[in-house]
């Protein structure tokens, strides 16, 4: 059997350790973006449907654009409903996983978690692409987590990498993602309704994937088909409030008109949920009596690895306990690598007890570093005894990445070409 977990075989060493890898690979396999679209995206009788809606293609251009971590394997998969079909497609990614699936889709590959002059050269091209378009187009957009950085057109008196540095700061002090995208969508010409706007006036569908808490569309890569609410009084409140007001940050509005909106339908296209039902099936199918406990988690990680080991210890034996969310890392001083999901992992481990498992992992298969998460149990404990490292020193140090590198217990994939925010599995045997 193949498995997304690239060193399953490796990790899976005790029936512990297989149950929690085998209920994150069922994760994965109900989040896998090729999948989904060809289960939820079909051509009938001269119509495109989607779900319950539906939307005549006869006689018309019809173009797509995918911004984001799972842009390739979303183009990949469009190309195969739409055949010739489709007149012409971007797709914008952060790897080149999936990119070899893509024919005729024009291809770009940016720099994230930080933006960039290519990341900026790309998004023009998507502008220039969209402009032009007539009110018999339709457009089929692609909107996945990773898509702020990625669309990067800054004033004129800024640059990618003076973004790159804000966003560096905002991160340092804890910001979350709902604070760090109202940011982001007044300093760059793309984001907050931006590409509606642009599409004007062509029928949009954007079909979108979540990686914020609550699912609101307005944050996901910084909607940039939604019409945005927020304003650049609120942009500026964000940096008082972290103490970052004086910072000469050029903001802009984002469009306001809402006739650039009139035709534009936003689909919430996937979500953690698809993930946590089907990983709380196979938690289940293993014997476990299993609860999604959250799908919008959040704070710091240290905190919450701690508190997720403490329900596990008040909870009876074959307890599955399953999370979705976004934790942060205050960070102070010198760091050095690490990522939310093995900060939290890393927390875990200090009150974990030999019948408990806690496994935090990243859903595009990136916690920041090549690890996707990490897995905190009682061998963990004993594989940092054998390389005689503490955890509580690589913890305040924020070196979550070196300690598992060591420990042998991080979680490998690989970009796996979904994103729905992290997922957290909690077993007690």
């Amino acid at each position: 059997m193949g498995y997304r977990i690239q060193n399953f075989e490796a990790l899976a060493v005790n029936e512990l350790r297989r149950d929690a890898l085998g209920i994150a690979e069922a994760g994965y396999e109900a989040i896998h973006t090729e999948k989904v679209i060809r289960s939820k995206v079909h051509i009938i009788d001269g119509e495109l449907r989607i779900g319950n809606k539906a939307y005549p293609i006869a006689r018309r251009r019809i173009y797509f654009v995918g911004v984001g971590k799972c842009s390739f394997a979303a183009a990949g998969a469009i190309e195969k409903i739409f055949g010739d079909k489709l007149t012409g497609g971007i797709a914008f990614d952060v790897s080149a996983h999936d990119k070899d699936d893509i024919t005729n889709i024009e291809t770009y590959i940016g720099t994230h978690p930080l933006p960039s002059e290519v990341n900026e050269r790309a998004t023009e091209r998507i502008m220039e692409f969209l402009s032009g378009r007539t009110e018999n187009d339709l457009v089929i957009m692609f909107v996945s987590g990773g898509g702020s950085t990625l669309l990067c057109i800054p004033p004129a008196t800024m640059t990618c990498s003076d973004e790159g540095e804000l966003f560096k700061e905002l991160t340092a002090r804890g910001a979350p993602i709902q604070d760090m995208n109202t940011v982001r969508k007044h300093i760059s010409y793309a984001r907050g309704g931006a590409l509606a706007e642009a599409s004007y006036p062509a029928e949009v569908v954007s079909l979108i994937v979540s990686d914020v808490p609550d699912n609101d569309i307005a944050y996901i890569a910084s909607g940039p088909t939604v019409l945005d609410s927020s304003t650049i009084a609120d942009a500026q409140a964000v940096l008082a409030k972290y103490g970052m007001e004086s910072m000469n940050i050029a903001f802009i509005e984002t469009p306001k008109d809402e006739n650039y909106f009139k035709r534009v339908t936003n689909l919430l296209f996937i979500t953690n949920q698809d993930a946590l039902v089907a990983m709380k099936d196979e938690a289940v199918r293993r014997g476990y009596s299993a609860t999604i406990v959250s799908d919008h988690i959040a704070g710091e990680a240290r905190d919450l690895g701690r508190s997720i080991v403490e329900k596990l210890h008040a909870s009876t034996a074959n307890t599955a306990l399953l999370y979705a969310g976004e934790s942060t890392v205050a960070l102070s001083g010198n760091t050095g690598m690490g990522g939310r999901n093995q900060e939290m992992a890393l927390s875990a481990l200090a009150h974990i007890h030999s019948d408990e498992l806690v496994l935090p992992f990243a859903s595009d298969g990136r916690d920041n570093t090549d690890h996707a998460g990490a897995i905190a149990d009682e061998l963990t404990r004993t594989h940092a005894r054998e390389k005689n490292i503490l955890a509580e020193e690589y913890l305040d140090a924020h070196r979550s990445y070196d300690f598992f590198t060591t420990a042998g217990d991080a979680l490998l994939t690989g970009y796996t070409g979904s994103n729905v925010s992290d997922l957290i599995i909690a077993l007690k045997k």
